[in-house]
């Protein structure tokens, strides 16, 4: 079986936004894109069939669409697409159990105005079998160095996140830029956290070297990767929103369960999907 990115498309901007990146990706890894639109049959009886055929043909027409554009620019990157009759969230996890990455907008059609991250992004982004993309709607960055960033934390560092991260790095000819940063407990400003100098030199320097011994495997693995460490005496939502202004890619962990009930968030990666500049890609680890 080929490896596949799954995108998932509905028709919004963002989606559209959403399967611009995943082809990109896609022709990078050398994988199959697979689009994937969903939405429940409508109820019917007897009397209302061309309900369910205007159903069916808006959902096709709306694919073929995105796949011809995409086709258009990418045309080295074999596709396929699929209508699912079911809810978004269903469907793409469903997906998520074959692919190697899953692409989603931000956010999608019928989510509520203000909204930055929609419940489609969020479900996926906390519960899917393989990494997740979320891309942000709002246009890219100005050019710069291209560059990929990492979150980790130096004392439970989880190899997933690292690994997708260097890999990343690598196929983009991109520096990675890797972050730890730390608040005082109970801290809830996002601004730098006040400690006398002494204490956080002493602090800053332990950190560095377990972050140093943390990065050496991974750096003897790509040695091709450029590594800049970056240690942060701030709280790690805004320390990491903050690199999102300068990076192509912003990786996060997340601890994967078989229970699904025990999938979720924690508080830094939802506040990073809401307010980064760039697509985050959430990675499951044990």
């Amino acid at each position: 079986m080929s490896r596949s990115a799954v995108v998932g498309i509905d028709g919004s901007q963002e989606s559209l936004v959403a399967g611009e990146w995943a082809a990109g990706e896609a022709a990078l890894r050398g994988f199959e894109l697979r689009l994937v639109h969903a939405a429940p049959v409508p109820a019917r009886d007897s009397t209302d069939e061309p309900v369910a055929f205007s159903w069916q043909q808006t959902g096709e027409a709306l694919l073929q669409r995105a796949k011809t554009d995409l086709a258009s620019r990418y045309p080295r990157v074999a596709m396929s697409s699929v209508q699912v009759a079911d809810s978004a969230a269903a469907a793409l996890l469903s997906a998520s159990e074959t692919a190697e990455l899953l692409v989603v907008g931000s956010r999608g059609e019928g989510g509520f105005d203000g909204l930055a991250v929609g419940s489609t992004a969020l479900a996926m982004a906390s519960s899917a079998s393989c990494p997740v993309v979320v891309v942000p709607g709002r246009p890219a960055a100005a050019a710069h160095d291209a560059e990929v960033t990492v979150g980790v934390d130096v004392r439970h560092a989880a190899e997933s996140p690292l690994d997708f991260a260097f890999g990343a790095a690598e196929l983009r000819g991109a520096r990675l830029r890797v972050v730890h940063a730390w608040a005082l407990s109970g801290h809830a400003s996002w601004t730098a956290v006040g400690v006398p100098e002494e204490d956080r030199a002493a602090w800053e320097d332990e950190t560095v070297q377990l972050l140093s011994d943390v990065l050496q495997g991974w750096q003897d693995k790509y040695p091709e990767v450029p590594v800049l460490p970056d240690v942060v005496l701030l709280h790690p939502a805004y320390a990491l929103v903050n690199a999102s202004q300068r990076a192509d890619l912003l990786v996060l962990g997340r601890r994967s369960s078989p229970r699904a009930a025990e999938r979720r968030l924690g508080s830094v990666a939802h506040a990073v999907l809401h307010h980064s500049r760039c697509p985050v890609v959430v990675v499951p680890h044990a």
